[in-house]
């Protein structure tokens, strides 16, 4: 049963910031009480109606409590009662999905970063399918895909490929597709027919601000350098890759798909930030004991969190035990939200469970 009074403090809260918004002093504060408004707005509607839908419950108890009502009409309470209850107890799970404590990451765009991993030429053209399927899904959600580095694979596909996909929402859609995944399949160049193994490794990256990561430019070193192509092949004459060494923590990025050496600066600068702003999400998520769900590895066969299996034409996520036989949809992106919606879910309840256990 959820708090009566906290539900009535937070349609009191909704009302106050309405009010506040037509005489807000200056722009910033109206933007602020915006977001603050506009976050609220899907929880005040669910509790607006759960609590209709009560009041009506309230209505047809007394009907059934009442002496003078006829046996007609008490039982017709009884039926809608039942239907009631049973809207009401969805209504209560909405509301405490809503109420569950936000990542501040998920409204944020996202930076994916997509790697063959073993399996050789089958996993480079693996990893090729696995980026056009996020490709193709951020375009269904309306997001704009920007690749910022790519490192062609001989046979096709990927050996690395990183892009920005920028749109609100996407870290919250897109998190959980951070691991291993593993294709099976038989390769085109396999005469024999027999089924391959390899992987790719996925990593998703809430797009950080500098508001969010501040990188001094002492714990930074910048190196410029010739960027080549393929072979050796030399892309321009002038040193205008850039390779930033994050002395701190280690970290290296590397930028030379631009001609200018500032615009390759400036992408590296935003995946450095980036990777240093998961970094310390994951270690304040470590200290509350929260470890984050689909952590990336090495790329080894073992290691995964989802299979596709192209003979059997089905795709299995492993920390769900949820298997959809789909994979023509899911691996072309317009399948991919039952996936992603079942591990929202799962997500969700799993908070869900911690909260109730810590009441």
């Amino acid at each position: 049963m959820i708090d009566p009074d906290k539900l009535n403090r937070l349609l009191s809260r909704h009302e106050a910031i309405e009010a506040e918004m037509s005489s807000a002093p200056d722009p910033d504060a109206f933007v602020r009480l915006s977001k603050e408004y506009a976050d609220l707005n899907p929880v005040v509607a669910v509790i607006r109606d759960l609590q209709a839908n009560s009041q009506e419950r309230a209505g047809l108890a007394e009907i059934i409590a009442d002496p003078d009502s006829d046996d007609e009409m008490i039982e017709m309470a009884r039926l809608e009662t039942g239907e009631l209850d049973e809207k009401i107890q969805k209504l209560e799970q909405s509301v405490k999905v809503l109420l569950l404590p936000k990542d501040d990451a998920d409204d944020k765009s996202v930076i994916i970063e997509v790697r063959a991993g073993t399996g050789g030429d089958e996993a480079a053209l693996f990893a090729g399918d696995l980026f056009r399927m996020y490709n193709r899904y951020a375009d269904l959600n309306g997001w704009k895909v920007e690749i910022m580095s790519a490192s062609d694979a001989d046979m096709g596909g990927y050996k690395e490929i990183i892009a920005g996909i920028n749109g609100k929402g996407a870290f919250a859609k897109l998190k959980f597709e951070s691991g291993v995944h593993r294709v099976q399949r038989v390769p085109e160049t396999e005469s024999g027919g027999r089924i391959h193994t390899s992987a790719a490794t996925v990593a998703v990256l809430p797009e950080a601000e500098e508001v969010d990561v501040e990188i001094a430019d002492k714990d930074i070193r910048v190196d410029v350098y010739r960027a080549s192509g393929p072979g050796g092949q030399s892309v321009n004459t002038t040193d205008s890759a850039v390779r930033i060494t994050h002395l701190p923590t280690g970290l290296i990025v590397t930028q030379q798909d631009e001609k200018s050496q500032h615009k390759n600066r400036a992408k590296a600068m935003k995946v450095l930030r980036s990777r240093l702003y998961e970094q310390e999400r994951q270690r304040l998520a470590d200290e509350r004991a929260a470890s984050r769900k689909g952590q990336v590895g090495s790329g080894d066969r073992s290691e995964r969190i989802r299979t596709y299996n192209y003979p059997q034409g089905r795709v299995s996520d492993h920390r769900i035990n949820l298997t959809l036989y789909k994979l023509d949809r899911i691996i072309a992106g317009d399948g991919l939200d039952e996936m992603i919606d079942a591990l929202i879910t799962d997500h969700q309840a799993a908070l869900l469970a911690d909260l109730e256990a810590d009441t």
